[in-house]
């Protein structure tokens, strides 16, 4: 592929994807992380909603969640998802396309761990996409697991993370005169070689 140069140079998508978030860290100016999640319910109605990119593992993307939020149930549900990551500042844009297991070990615990103090209480006493009667019940609710936990909640039970595994990785990139460079990475199964290839913008 001596057409893939520069930016989409490479023969691991894994690093490129690493590299443009890099990147982005420098010229984004909010949560240049942010992916906007896509998935489907069990009637194949699509939902879509930003989260936060906290991990791009060897082979994996890895992303945080309560469990009984809808996202979590439409993940759990269809093993299927996918996410686009674009950054205005780079004009630049990452799609992908996979498979979905949960991450809910030692890995989780620790980037639990890892988040502000508010943050763990506010995970604690958030029942994430139900109905809510009013900020107050809400910050009652913090209060209360305050009281529980102090200064050391440990991970919920219905809290933790989802590795998706792609089968499916688009490097996109802004071109002059809306002829944008784009490249797709494909395989069969997580084990498979990648097949890339050029695509029309």
């Amino acid at each position: 592929m001596s057409d893939r140069t520069g930016i989409f140079a490479g023969d691991d998508p894994f690093a490129i994807a690493r590299a443009w978030l890099a990147e982005a860290e420098k010229t984004e100016p909010n949560d240049p992380n942010a992916i906007a999640l896509a998935t489907v319910d069990a009637d194949g109605m699509p939902n879509a909603r930003m989260v936060l990119l906290k991990e791009i593992e060897d082979d994996a993307f890895v992303f945080y969640t309560n469990y009984g939020s809808a996202k979590a149930r439409e993940l759990d549900g269809s093993g299927k998802a996918a996410f686009v990551m674009h950054w205005k500042s780079l004009r630049r844009q990452v799609r992908v396309r996979g498979l979905v297991t949960r991450e809910d070990g030692p890995k989780a615990d620790e980037y639990f761990a890892s988040r502000s103090l508010k943050s763990r209480l506010g995970a604690w006493a958030s029942h994430q996409s139900q109905p809510l009667a009013s900020r107050a019940a809400l910050m009652a609710e913090v209060a209360k697991v305050t009281a529980r936990f102090g200064t050391n909640p440990p991970r919920p039970p219905f809290w933790g993370g989802y590795r998706l595994t792609p089968l499916e990785i688009e490097f996109w990139a802004d071109g002059a005169f809306r002829l944008h460079d784009r490249f797709v990475w494909r395989r069969a199964d997580p084990g498979s070689t990648w097949d890339v290839r050029r695509l029309n913008p």
